[in-house]
């Protein structure tokens, strides 16, 4: 489980203060699909880094699994069993992707191994296990291979933000299958999405509405996604509900 108790992120706005997430209260259970969702500005990526340990929060506590994790780094995070898909994913010059997944998944891949989650993601593999993580591969590409590497890391907590930027649509169908695979195939493991996207938040456990750097609503897709919608619009009116 993971639990943030009383967080709050300032930085610093011309010799102000700026309080980007406000004194902000979180349980994710195991076994959860979570979708985080608001308008820009919310706070909504800033929470995620904070759960991973890119940043750290000006004062209150993370705990997952029970442990206090609030000063840990993000390679010990990721030891614990958390993981994190970039909104614009890394580039890795020399690294070809079979490496990249075999470190993921911090074992020996063959390369069969490593082209079935290359193939999972909609990849074809031959193409692409031997290729560098480099310029040469477009963001949607880069995309699946981060995926990709999150599936053969298989941890308890995985957060992606807005993974479905800059992929295409064949891509974006697929992403919901995979993350139903994801929480079928890994014992205990939750999912955090930061996201906007309508077919993503009516498959969640969980819907966290943040503005401001506060939640202004929690509960289920069933309780929480009418307001978002309205009758017939997509959930980019979230900027309308405040």
């Amino acid at each position: 489980m993971l639990e943030l108790k009383n967080i709050t992120f300032t930085v610093d706005d011309n010799g102000g203060e700026k309080r980007i997430i406000r004194d902000l209260n979180l349980k994710i259970d195991n076994s959860r699909f979570v979708v985080i969702t608001g308008p820009n500005g919310s706070g909504k990526s800033t929470l995620a880094r904070i759960i991973m340990g890119i940043e750290a929060p000006t004062s209150g506590k993370i705990y997952f699994d029970g442990k206090d994790i609030t000063d840990l780094s993000i390679t010990e995070r990721a030891k614990l069993g958390i993981s994190f898909a970039f909104q614009q994913p890394v580039r890795f010059k020399g690294i070809k992707v079979h490496d990249l997944l075999r470190l993921s998944a911090g074992k020996e891949l063959s390369v069969n191994e490593a082209c079935s989650y290359l193939s999972e993601v909609g990849l074809c593999a031959k193409d692409y296990v031997n290729r560098e993580v480099n310029s040469s591969l477009s963001g949607g590409e880069l995309k699946r291979i981060e995926i990709a590497t999150l599936l053969a890391r298989r941890t308890k907590l995985s957060v992606f933000d807005e993974p479905e930027a800059g992929i295409d649509l064949w891509s974006f169908q697929n992403l919901i299958r995979i993350f139903e695979n994801m929480q079928k195939d890994i014992k205990d493991s939750s999912i955090v999405i930061i996201s906007h996207q309508e077919r993503i938040l009516r498959i969640a456990d969980e819907i966290v509405l943040l503005a401001d750097g506060e939640i202004k609503k929690q509960g289920s897709a069933d309780e929480i996604l009418p307001e978002l919608i309205g009758t017939t619009a997509a959930v980019n009116a979230c900027d309308k509900l405040m």
